[in-house]
């Protein structure tokens, strides 16, 4: 990355902007959004390890289009291993779904579809067959206690996990790609997808099979019994997103591991669970208590990806890849529930901190998240631009179907989800429940963060995978302006200019007339 014009101070996303330069590139489809560290992503987004963001449903919503969920470290260790062994026995090809019975009611069905961004259940026998499919609109204007056989579909396409298993191999074997592949015409096309041809006609195929039924879902059987659905939204993404998957084919899964505490052992309970990604978390990670307990990990751990952070500067950095960390978080204070810097003074504008920090990294072989601060696609485009090997969302993605809090209506029938800072009284006062009181209190005065913000799930986007969509279009076009083909290209190719707010101001789209 070079500089347009030469900055005088530290630079936040805001200050910035990316200049177009000479490209080749005729598709977006052309991208190649894999990471170069060694997770494994091929999406480089990952959702933040904080309690309000990521559970096991957006692990494995992250992990089926590529990039990686962290689950938090306050998670006692044996429910990380339940939640881990769910994800794992999650397919790549369809999603997760709630099943009831006949005899359940309008009322329970509203509540579970609610939880799944393709708002619906399944209604199944009690051998797990199915029997009918109840969408959204099925329940609206009847009795709440109607009972499911009344409303359910029957005759809907069902799809079997050979056939969908079938189709994405096939697609693969086509040309001996899979679906990071250009299109075949090398255009964006209206309905264009990404991926081999074959892959992308029988994508077409499953979803013009629901459009006749005239449901944007189906079912998905193993043998008889129901083990999933694919939206016809999902088939679109499977010819985009490759997942990432273990060397089992099992999704991916990051956990976090405190720098207190039993660290050793919390580490192996969390191998020995199926955890693939270790990440070591605390929000001054160039300390003392780090360097011991990344020791402790590494050691325990000799083979896994180790991640550990947060740090703003080159030194931190440096330290930490010689003590063994693969990976390095940045951010000190960028982040939507974040107080430090107003509380502290502490931290340093994000852009300018990631960009020292993996310049230090690549020199040693290593690499750094961006963690904090992304409001919009751009500021994803422009953490890579500056050496990002991913970039980590927390908020943005707490107020989705898959964030973990229970889902809440404003007066106004808007629905949200609450997010909270890891070191928030809410959050503290959870971590240390098991303590006396007295020793509370005491920790307790060194609260920082927000304890509740409402994050409002977007109606157009109100899914984790509507936002990987819509972050990953940005990057995409970002990276053929900068005629980068793949994220190194695009760290290496990337022109920055600095602005005034007047300059990012600009740049905003406006809902109104200026009069």
């Amino acid at each position: 990355m070079r500089f347009l014009n030469t900055p005088v101070t530290d630079l936040t996303y805001n200050d910035v902007f990316l200049v177009p330069s000479s490209s080749r590139i005729t598709s977006r489809f052309d991208v190649d959004l894999s990471t170069s560290d060694p997770t494994g992503s091929t999406t480089p987004l990952v959702a933040a390890n904080m309690t309000a963001v990521t559970g096991k449903r957006m692990v494995e919503a992250m992990a089926r289009r590529g990039g990686l969920g962290v689950l938090p470290q306050d998670i006692p260790a044996d429910v990380a291993a339940r939640e881990t062994a769910w994800v794992k026995s999650r397919s790549p090809q369809f999603e997760s779904v709630r099943t009831m019975k006949p005899t359940e009611t309008v009322h329970d069905a509203l509540a579970k579809m609610r939880r799944h961004s393709h708002a619906s259940v399944v209604v199944t026998g009690d051998d797990g067959r199915f029997l009918g499919l109840v969408l959204e609109i099925d329940c609206r204007e009847v009795d709440r206690f109607t009972q499911l056989h009344v409303v359910m579909r029957p005759e809907v396409p069902v799809f079997t996990v050979e056939e969908l298993n079938g189709l994405q191999l096939h697609g693969q074997e086509s040309d001996g790609r899979n679906s990071h592949g250009a299109s075949a015409d090398g255009n964006d096309a209206a309905g264009a997808a990404s991926g081999p041809a074959a892959l992308r006609e029988s994508m077409a195929h499953v979803s013009a099979r629901m459009e006749r039924a005239r449901v944007h879902v189906a079912p998905v059987v193993d043998g008889e019994r129901v083990v999933g659905v694919i939206s016809r939204q999902g088939a679109v993404r499977s010819t985009i997103y490759v997942p990432n998957v273990d060397a089992n084919g099992a999704l991916k899964v990051g956990a976090a591991v405190g720098i207190n505490g039993d660290v050793a052992g919390k580490t192996q309970q969390l191998i020995d669970a199926g955890v693939d990604v270790l990440v070591v978390d605390t929000a001054h990670g160039h300390q003392r208590k780090m360097f011991e307990a990344l020791s402790t990990v590494r050691k325990v751990a000799p083979n896994h990806p180790i991640v550990v952070g947060n740090v703003v500067t080159a030194d931190g950095v440096r330290d930490l890849v010689d003590a063994g960390a693969d990976v390095i978080k940045v951010g000190v204070g960028p982040g939507a529930m974040c107080t430090t810097r107003m509380m502290t003074a502490v931290g340093r504008p994000q852009f300018s901190a990631v960009l020292e920090c993996a310049a230090a990294a690549a020199e040693l072989g290593a690499h750094v998240w961006a963690d904090g601060g992304v409001k919009y696609p751009r500021d994803v485009a422009l953490a890579l631009a500056a050496g990002a090997s991913q970039v980590m969302v927390g908020s943005w993605f707490a107020g989705t179907w898959e964030g973990p809090g229970e889902l809440n209506q404003d007066a106004n029938g808007r629905y949200y989800k609450e997010s909270f800072g890891m070191a928030s009284t809410r959050a503290v006062l959870n971590r240390t429940q098991g303590q006396e009181a007295f020793e509370r209190a005491r920790k307790a005065i060194f609260e920082e963060g927000i304890s509740s913000s409402k994050m409002y799930l977007d109606p157009r986007r109100p899914g984790v995978e509507d936002l990987i969509d819509h972050i990953t279009a940005g990057v995409r076009s970002s990276m053929t302006y900068a005629g980068a083909t793949n994220t190194r290209q695009f760290a290496d190719r990337a022109v920055v200019g600095v602005q005034n707010t007047s300059g990012y101001e600009e740049g905003r789209a406006r809902g109104e007339s200026w009069a």
